[in-house]
């Protein structure tokens, strides 16, 4: 929605928008932009009278604002149809769908074409460390965007991707999320079918070698050539790996070496994107190895495993980890890199899957590569995390920052690695832990 605002801006129009909590990094991004913020939600915030009110998916009907939008006989419109008419039409549309990595995805894609003087719009759900920004209109025919299987209102439960009608589509992965609004896997893939069937035929759809889930997906039907990522394997787009971490990898086409990618970025899941981003942007006619070189350059998305904060030999991560598997990955891609060093794992549970119990096992399973995992558990949440520890008994869990804080304080020492574990907010834990840190 944030994006959304950025752009309609850029149109040329007056934006206003009120959320329940707005936090950094998006909250400063609108300030800077000149969008004003109203925190919370009143009838009065639609006054003067809007000429379109966006309403996003994470309101509903009885809410004060929404009920005033309809009483009041107001436009309204989901953001991902507002963005379909107002934007993506006669646009070459690329977008990234997955449970995980959208967005790191995104971000490299539309790094490689601006790097390559593509000039794209972009519409991501972070903000790319190379841009500063999370979404703009752009120069050019091109528009990368974050396509999310997420419903777009109340008033529309389809998936937000279906209104996007991609000529470049890359599946990154497929697994059960999203509990408040699938009752089960299947009905996830049945909104990817739904995706797979607006792809053109002389498109391109872009998806690993061995994802079983988007294997039943295009099995329901696919009109359109797909082309394979793998790694150390031999596929159409392959990487070997150079370095177990995945900071050092070649890429390979058709079995011929295109270059070596070398950067930052740590894990196995982030070569499956940088592989992504590669065959997409060479769709479009980048050449492989302009784009290995531009991901070289490429620096990440603020919240995915940015360092911000190194004191007294301790390095404080936040990494916006929403689902099992991306804590998993995560922490997979860390170990490799750091060796025998600490590994402190603090994750808080508030994604509706995760805060509805439905990963207990696989959430507990993923933090095994931590030498501490810790886990937040708020007076709110409604289920009993100590349930994980049938899986992971080493699992701590605290109903508290200050003891949360109190730990970790315990256990700084030289070359250890905290990693905070959040999509929100976090109660401020970040500010607080470095305070701690540095007394």
């Amino acid at each position: 929605m944030g994006g959304l605002a950025l752009i309609a801006r850029e149109l040329g129009y007056q934006v206003s928008g009120s959320d329940a909590n707005v936090y950094p990094p998006m909250s400063t991004q609108l300030e800077q932009q000149g969008i004003q913020l109203m925190h919370g939600y009143k009838a009065e915030n639609l006054n003067p009278k809007p000429d379109l009110v966006i309403i996003g998916n994470a309101l509903s009907r009885g809410n004060v604002e929404v009920e005033a939008v309809l009483n009041s006989g107001l436009h309204y419109i989901s953001g991902a149809q507002w963005l379909a008419e107002h934007v993506l039409q006669d646009k070459w549309v690329l977008a990234v769908s997955g449970t995980h990595g959208k967005t790191t995805t995104t971000s490299m894609l539309s790094w490689i074409l601006e790097y390559q003087g593509f000039k794209p719009g972009f519409l991501v759900g972070g903000i790319p460390l190379n841009f500063g920004i999370s979404a703009r209109l752009g120069e050019s025919d091109f528009f990368v965007i974050e396509a999310d299987e997420y419903d777009c209102a109340f008033f529309d439960k389809r998936s937000k991707f279906v209104h996007y009608r991609p000529r470049t589509l890359v599946m990154n992965n497929l697994e059960y999320d999203h509990a408040d609004i699938f009752p089960d896997l299947e009905a996830i893939k049945r909104q990817f079918h739904h995706l797979v069937r607006t792809v053109p035929s002389e498109g391109l759809i872009i998806a690993p070698q061995h994802e079983n889930n988007l294997d039943d997906v295009l099995k329901m039907g696919c009109w359109t050539p797909v082309v394979r990522t793998v790694i150390n394997e031999s596929g159409t787009w392959a990487a070997q790996l150079t370095q177990p971490d995945g900071s050092v990898f070649e890429v390979l086409h058709h079995g011929q070496s295109q270059g070596q990618v070398v950067w930052s970025l740590t894990g196995e899941h982030n070569v499956y994107n940088a592989l992504s981003a590669i065959a997409a942007a060479h769709h479009v006619g980048v050449l492989p190895n302009a784009a290995i070189e531009t991901l070289s350059k490429f620096q990440n998305v603020k919240r995915r495993m940015e360092v911000i904060a190194k004191i007294n030999g301790v390095t404080l991560y936040d990494d916006f980890a929403h689902h099992p598997t991306a804590i998993k990955t995560t922490l997979d891609g860390l170990r490799k890199q750091v060796q025998q060093q600490q590994i402190v794992a603090i994750v808080e549970p508030r994604s509706n899957t995760m805060r509805m119990g439905i990963h207990t096992e696989s959430l507990a399973l993923s933090l095994t590569t931590a030498d501490v995992a810790i886990i937040y558990q708020p007076a709110e949440l409604n289920w009993d995390l100590s349930a994980l520890k049938a899986y992971n008994p080493a699992i701590e869990i605290y109903a508290s920052l200050d003891e949360i804080i109190a730990r970790l304080t315990g256990l700084a020492q030289a070359n250890s690695h905290f990693v905070l574990m959040s999509n929100g907010s976090f109660g401020g834990i970040y500010q607080k832990l470095q305070q701690a840190l540095t007394r």
